[in-house]
């Protein structure tokens, strides 16, 4: 492969080490997954997508969602909102924070319908005029970079991701992420990864392209195809952050390392002890189903491990089952 292909990336005047980024993820991107990603190579990682409103109007819940880990280096928060009051005073309370983030991210992608029935999200790409207006009240009221995640359109008789781009960018955003599917594919059908490449070379700063990246090879191809300046790992990270380490690796040795079912099984656990450390046994160990779920996928008796699973309530549990699968699979 061709080390080239990984590169730090420069973002307004914010200089990030490499060009592989972890996208805001709803119900995934939290400090403990996040923190897992930056061991494993994540460039720069982003906050789950947070109402501009709850800044706003100081909501605690909206602003402890902001919290960090310690190897977090580089961190940017996603917000979204269709009024460029809200958005102007999110910038500016999240600018005033103690410990802020390197950027501010404004969501003009997200298709579900209780964002777009507020106008926010991927309803944006209608009203390219108000993601001007949205992009230019934050960037007159942040000292930090901004930037803007889009989709190629609203759906296939609207294909407008250039000129949602050229909105943004008039108004100052320093970097365009384009998830290559429209608000009608949802994320079903595939990604357009021309709409990627075609939008880089036409836009002036740096582009970054979503969809369809579930592994470190389709990321190569992504970074080769399209030229695009770097990536957006979204659902190809979940319960996988190895595949940073993996595309650093193939990108600069042609070969990669994946990971043994052991580092798998061993990842989880940690991720486990992160989020009880985070939000207490009781949460934690709730919300870790899912990512066990997903940790679990693929492997033989993975049915009844999940099923058993699913049912944990505390650390032990989740170290009982997994334990006592593994001495029974890989002993």
């Amino acid at each position: 492969m061709n080390p080239i292909l990984y590169h730090p990336v420069t973002i307004g005047g914010l200089t990030v080490a490499g060009n592989l980024f972890l996208a805001p993820l709803a119900g995934y991107s939290d400090i403990a997954f996040r923190s897992l990603c930056a061991d494993y190579g994540s460039s720069m990682s982003y906050s789950e997508m947070l109402s501009a409103e709850g800044f706003a109007r100081g909501n605690k819940k909206t602003f402890g969602l902001l919290e960090r880990a310690d190897n977090e280096s580089r961190f940017g928060v996603q917000i979204f909102s269709a009024s460029p009051y809200a958005a102007a005073k999110a910038a500016a309370a999240i600018c005033g924070l103690a410990r802020p983030p390197e950027l501010i991210d404004l969501n003009c992608g997200c298709p579900v319908p209780k964002v777009i029935k507020t106008g926010a999200g991927a309803a944006l790409l209608k009203n390219p005029r108000l993601v001007y207006d949205m992009v230019k009240a934050i960037t007159e009221n942040s000292s930090l970079p901004v930037t803007v995640k889009i989709r190629s359109g609203w759906d296939a008789a609207a294909i407008n991701y250039r000129e949602t781009a050229d909105a943004a960018r008039a108004a100052g955003a320093a970097l365009v992420c384009l998830h290559a599917r429209t608000r009608a594919q949802g994320y079903t059908g595939a990604a357009d990864w021309q709409h990627i490449a075609d939008l880089k070379r036409a836009c002036p700063v740096p582009v970054f392209g979503s969809g369809d990246v579930l592994d470190a090879p389709a990321a190569a191809r992504m970074l080769a195809e399209t030229g695009c300046d770097g990536l957006m790992f979204a659902r190809g990270a979940i319960a996988n952050p190895f595949i940073f380490r993996e595309t650093r690796e193939l990108l600069e040795n042609g070969s990669l390392t994946p990971p043994t079912i052991q580092e798998r099984f061993a990842l989880g656990r940690r991720h486990l002890e992160l989020a009880i450390q985070a939000k207490g046994e009781a949460l934690a160990c709730r919300e870790m189903r899912k990512h066990f779920t997903a940790y679990t996928k693929g492997l033989p008796g993975g049915a009844r491990l999940r099923a058993a699973l699913v049912g944990a309530s505390t650390r032990e549990d989740y170290l009982r089952i997994t334990d006592e699968y593994e001495k029974v699979n890989y002993e």
